[in-house]
């Protein structure tokens, strides 16, 4: 009974390891895609909020940055200028209604 209880619980398994390493609808990546770019966009306003009217007593320092953020700044002032509800973007990221 213990060795069958093991088996099916190995097989379980088993199947869930190989169900969540053939995603083949790519949801996994997906997940992954928008949670790099939630944090960029985190990083992004933590240095430069400057330039959406937050002061920032470091911006002397995060400049030295600039040129290496520079493709993207443009496109993260938009997403921020854009945004409705931080919520509403958090919740739909997961399909679930606020």
């Amino acid at each position: 009974m213990k060795t069958m209880n093991a088996l099916k619980n190995f097989i379980e398994n088993f199947k869930l390891f190989f169900q969540g390493a053939t995603d083949f609808k790519g949801r996994a990546y997906e997940l992954l895609q928008t949670e790099a770019r939630i944090e960029m966009d985190n990083f992004l306003l933590i240095c430069y909020s400057d330039l959406l009217g937050i002061p920032l007593p470091i911006s002397y320092y995060t400049l030295e940055l600039l040129p290496y953020l520079n493709d993207e700044i443009n496109d993260w002032d938009k997403r921020m200028m854009n945004r409705k509800s931080v919520w509403e973007e958090r919740w739909a990221d997961y399909d679930l209604d606020p």
